[in-house]
């Protein structure tokens, strides 16, 4: 572990956490992510301009690096009350260069304004939308963080079983499991440097009626994923979401799919959110950068032929 990465994990531990804890609405929630990502997350900024795919919001990344015909279709994180493409776009747009391709970040609605299924409509409409502008599948890479790799998942879903293959899928900490039965929710309650699970039931019924928790489309442990391309997912091994990426990669391989899993010894939720300075994020996105390499050009050989 850096020295960095325990500055802040102490930090989050004792400030951190116990503000999310007290935090009593949503708008509050928003305006606090706001100010900590414009404060605090480091990343190219200027390459990015509004768009709208299937009336919805986006931001268009475009680095000069970009080439070829790949897009990074990433979807947010904040557990779907939170966050924005502009507080995840310095994150994104890192990618964007290091991968060399156009990203694409939705905002899709938010609950409790915009209840489920919202959030995974609007995610259909940018991948539609993107087929209508003649992207191909397989010149797709999806990604997301937190609910945001949900997301993510419950959209691979979709497509998969509507006959379409992306290139592949990357998630941090996904949250794919709304009926919140993984065991590390009990065990890491008090490891977890950032999630107070004392507001988890709290923020899923903003969010969904008990009896749509289990929906694949909200709870992507519970879906389906015929023909899966590869997928890579990080996570911490002291975070409450640690079992919703571990089971969602045990369900995975077992349908045939090709998963590697990457899992931290103590980092804080999505900690990939703190590339600049911390050298532990630095080497995620190195490590994703390549895992997308792997994919897209794998995806080009197979148009060739």
């Amino acid at each position: 572990m850096s020295a960095r990465l325990a500055i802040l994990n102490t930090f989050l531990r004792r400030v951190g956490r116990p503000l999310l804890k007290r935090t009593k609405t949503p708008e509050r929630a928003r305006r606090d992510f706001d100010l900590s990502a414009r404060l605090v997350f480091r990343g190219p900024t200027k390459d990015a301009s509004p768009t709208t795919l299937g009336d919805v919001p986006c931001l268009d990344v475009r680095p000069v690096e970009a080439s070829g015909e790949a897009v990074l279709l990433y979807l947010h994180g904040g557990g779907y009350i939170t966050g924005s493409a502009r507080t995840h776009l310095p994150m994104v747009g890192h990618l964007a260069r290091q991968t060399g391709a156009r990203a694409v970040i939705p905002d899709y609605r938010l609950a409790p304004e915009h209840r489920f299924p919202a959030a995974f409509d609007d995610a259909k409409a940018a991948w539609t939308a993107l087929m209508q502008m003649g992207v191909r599948p397989d010149d797709i890479l999806i990604g997301g963080d937190s609910a945001g790799g949900g997301l993510a998942l419950a959209l691979l879903s979709d497509v998969l079983r509507s006959g379409q293959r992306p290139a592949g899928l990357f998630a941090f900490s996904p949250w794919t499991d709304l009926t919140l039965t993984g065991a590390s929710l009990a065990e890491n309650a008090e490891r977890d440097a950032i999630l107070p699970v004392e507001r988890i039931e709290e923020l899923r019924a903003l969010l969904a009626t008990d009896d749509e928790l289990a929906d694949p489309r909200l709870s992507p442990l519970f879906a389906e994923f015929p023909d899966a391309p590869p997928i890579y997912f990080q996570a911490s091994e002291s975070e409450i979401l640690r079992d919703d990426t571990l089971r969602m990669a045990e369900r995975l391989r077992a349908s045939g799919a090709r998963v590697e899993t990457d899992l931290w010894p103590d980092a804080p939720h999505v900690w990939q959110l703190f590339r600049g300075w911390l050298p532990e994020a630095d080497d995620a996105l190195d490590r994703v950068a390549a895992f997308a390499d792997r994919c897209l050009r794998s995806s080009s050989r197979r148009s060739e032929n």
